[in-house]
């Protein structure tokens, strides 16, 4: 849980390792991604909060699924991605827009962040430092190009990596040690990211969430913003998966690596 004056994100586990993440005032709440209802009635009933709004980022049933169910109960706003068909959302938005809550009291600007999805968007809380990204960044990863390119998802995440490195970042998945496996392979002489796949393993044992992580974190341990390294290009050259320079390229290959790496 992080705090900010009276607001509160809560980590609301879901499926098999899903974060459903609530905003609230400890009165009045804004779910973030709500794939399972049930998991977000329960949470709502044990921290005693009436749901004031739903925000999405994509349309993936594991983030939308539970709106028909939440908005027959609550009738609140249900705000999205414009250029995603999602049942539900009556607030389309687009990069540039902001989201105005009074309670809770939030204002989170919008990213278009496509690649994951085609309409995929983030949300910002600017005076907050707070990111809610969907699956479009991950800790210590990214999410697979199902809808969108590498050159769409290197110019969404450039538009994350832009932002203050003291953000946090509410991802969607406990990818975490997964995702610094890979992250250690990629980039074997990255002592920091050896070191934050231990931290991980040992928050994963006492069952501990490794979310939310920091933008600058990111940076210094994520391939994926990593990926103008020359050390990424020259590993992935010298094993066959890269014959050009390219960045956009050099992404792809590692996109593609970290899809069949176990």
């Amino acid at each position: 849980m992080s705090v900010s004056q009276s607001l509160q994100v809560t980590a609301i586990p879901a499926f098999d390792d899903n974060y459903l993440w609530l905003i609230h005032d400890q009165e009045y709440a804004a779910i973030v991604d709500p794939g399972d209802a049930a998991a977000v009635e329960a949470a709502l009933a044990a921290h005693q909060l009436k749901l004031a709004a739903i925000l999405l980022t994509h349309h993936h049933a594991d983030h939308a699924g539970g709106v028909p169910a939440l908005v027959r109960h609550w009738h609140v706003p249900v705000y999205g991605p414009a250029s995603e068909r999602i049942p539900g959302i009556d607030h389309p938005l687009r990069e540039g827009d902001v989201v105005t809550l009074t309670s809770p009291s939030v204002q989170l600007s919008v990213l278009d962040v496509p690649g994951h999805t085609a309409g995929h968007i983030a949300y910002v809380a600017q005076g907050q430092h707070w990111l809610f990204c969907g699956d479009t960044l991950f800790a210590g990863g990214c999410g697979r190009l199902f809808e969108g390119t590498a050159e769409q998802m290197t110019q969404s995440l450039g538009k994350i990596a832009a932002l203050p490195d003291n953000t946090k970042v509410y991802c969607a998945h406990e990818y975490t040690v997964s995702n610094l496996r890979f992250a250690v392979a990629a980039e074997p002489d990255n002592q920091r990211t050896a070191e934050r796949l231990a931290a991980a393993q040992t928050l994963r044992a006492q069952n501990i969430a490794t979310v939310p992580s920091t933008v600058g974190e990111e940076k210094l341990t994520n391939p994926f913003l990593r990926y103008r390294e020359k050390s990424i290009a020259n590993l992935l050259k010298t094993s066959g998966r890269l014959n050009k320079d390219d960045p956009v390229a050099v992404f792809a290959a590692l996109r593609e690596w970290k899809n069949v790496f176990r």
